[in-house]
C-alpha cells in the first residue's frame, strides 16, 4: 500500500505537490483545533464557572453563618420536652417530609433522612442548637445526586 501510494504521489506534478501538502497542513491544524484547543478552551471555561459558583456558595455560606451567631450574651433557649415531638414538628416545617423520628426517652431523639440537601440541614441543625437542643452524634453520606442521608441523634441541654 505504500509503494501505490508513493507511485501516486510522484505522479503528481510539482505544483500539485505542493498544493496538496498545503491541504494536508490546513487538516492537521484543523484536527488539532478540534480534538486539542477546543477541549481544553472547554474544560477551562468549565472550571472557572465551577469556580465562580464555589466561590459564591462560600460568600453565602460566610453571610448565612454570621447572620446565625448569637448575639453576645444570648444564650440557647430551653427545649420543650418531649424532644421527639419537637424534633418532628420542626423536621417537617423545615421541609424534611421523610424524616424518621424515634424518641429515646423524653430529653433524646434520633432522626433519620434518606436525601436531603446540606445546607438546608445544616440550617436546621443550627435551628434546633438555638433552640436548645445539643447534637449528640451525626452521620452524613453523599448520595449521588448531591444531597446526603443523615442521621442525627439530639438531646436535650440542661439548664
Amino acid at each position: 500500500m505504500r509503494a501505490a501510494a508513493l507511485a501516486w504521489w510522484r505522479a503528481r506534478t510539482p505544483r500539485e505537490q505542493r498544493l496538496l501538502a498545503a491541504m494536508l497542513v490546513l487538516v492537521l491544524v484543523l484536527l488539532a483545533w478540534l480534538l486539542v484547543v477546543r477541549p481544553l478552551a472547554d474544560a477551562l471555561d468549565f472550571a472557572q464557572r465551577d469556580h465562580a459558583e464555589a466561590v459564591a456558595a462560600l460568600a453565602e455560606a460566610r453571610a448565612r453563618a454570621e447572620a446565625a451567631r448569637p448575639a453576645p450574651g444570648e444564650g440557647p433557649a430551653a427545649a420543650p420536652l418531649p424532644v421527639d415531638g419537637f424534633v418532628s414538628r420542626t423536621a417537617t416545617e423545615a421541609g424534611f417530609a421523610g424524616a424518621r423520628v424515634a424518641g429515646q426517652g423524653p430529653g433524646q431523639a434520633s432522626v433519620a433522612i434518606d436525601a436531603v440537601r446540606p445546607q438546608a440541614f445544616f440550617a436546621w441543625v443550627r435551628l434546633m442548637e438555638r433552640r436548645g437542643l445539643a447534637v449528640v452524634s451525626l452521620s452524613a453520606r453523599v448520595n449521588a445526586d448531591r444531597t446526603l442521608a443523615v442521621e442525627a441523634t439530639f438531646r436535650a441541654r440542661r439548664s
